[in-house]
């Protein structure tokens, strides 16, 4: 009875490994390996010679139409001339009526040609704010309230083209940093009027929307002038409303180079300035002047 136990008890024979193999799957009639990563036979990127051609040759590109219309005003005129056929365009041979039309189709490339040579794309690039940089804030802002500026500040100017930034809220001046436009009578940055730039179209249009308003080319606005705290040449502007008690206003230093998703994360760091700014607003004081911080 006990070596029956004992035969019982005793562990069973270890089974002799195997080498994994690849895991396959068949699809119809392929196979495709799970476990191998060289064996890759999905798309792979086209390329397009003749787009890239054309943009590491623009001169060449658009020089095109003239050559073709040069080539066949030259090719009309050697036929007239081997096939001995007079140079004075005749209604009743066809030959000359070929000829005509194939003339006003060469001019037509030549004109087009001329063109394209005249209208380019105006290349858009980066600008040096003319003003003075600054950097002023309210002294009687809490510790954390400064903290979540500046990190709003630092975010947007490393990040984005923004190269000014100013933060109404409650109808008072909370911060004022980056570059700002100089004074006519010395060096120092012009202040940002609070109770001018509320009353203003740009200010109560953006709070009657309640929604982002991006001023892609600003020397094309008229409103321009409602901001004259911004450096002269300030290209780009957002004007981001906090709440229903302020706005952020976004200063770029390119035309349009603000993108889609750059204004969607400003609208996320509108709600959450404007969540930090309700909370301590009230402990303000009624100063309409920000103190340098």
């Amino acid at each position: 009875m006990e070596a029956g136990t004992g035969s019982l008890l005793r562990s069973p024979t270890p089974l002799p490994r195997t080498p994994k193999r690849p895991i396959r799957r068949r699809f119809g009639s392929s196979i495709i390996s799970l476990n191998s990563g060289n064996d890759y036979r999905g798309p792979k990127p086209k390329t397009n010679l003749v787009a890239d051609w054309v943009s590491n040759n623009d001169d060449a590109a658009r020089s095109l139409p003239i050559y073709a219309g040069g080539v066949s005003l030259l090719a009309v005129l050697f036929n007239r001339t081997a096939s001995d056929i007079a140079l004075v365009a005749d209604a009743s041979s066809s030959q000359s009526r070929a000829d005509l039309l194939t003339l006003g189709l060469a001019v037509t490339n030549i004109l087009a040609g001329l063109v394209w040579l005249s209208i380019r794309p105006k290349s858009i690039s980066k600008v040096d704010p003319e003003g003075v940089e600054c950097r002023r804030m309210r002294s009687d802002l809490p510790e954390t309230l400064v903290s979540e500026l500046l990190w709003a500040w630092e975010s947007l100017s490393y990040a984005t083209c923004c190269r000014s930034l100013v933060i109404v809220y409650g109808g008072r001046n909370v911060l004022q940093i980056g570059f700002a436009a100089a004074a006519s009578d010395g060096g120092e940055a012009v202040a940002v009027d609070a109770d001018k730039l509320i009353q203003g179209s740009l200010y109560r249009g953006v709070m009657k929307s309640g929604v982002q308003s991006y001023l892609a080319n600003l020397a094309l606005y008229p409103g321009k002038s409602e901001l004259p705290f911004l450096p002269s040449n300030t290209q780009a502007v957002i004007l981001q409303p906090l709440g229903d008690n302020g706005i952020a206003i976004i200063g770029g230093d390119t035309i349009r180079g603000f993108t889609a998703s750059d204004q969607a994360w400003i609208s996320l760091i509108g709600e959450k300035l404007d969540a930090t700014l309700a909370r301590c607003v009230d402990n303000l004081s009624s100063s309409q002047d920000p103190v340098l911080k």
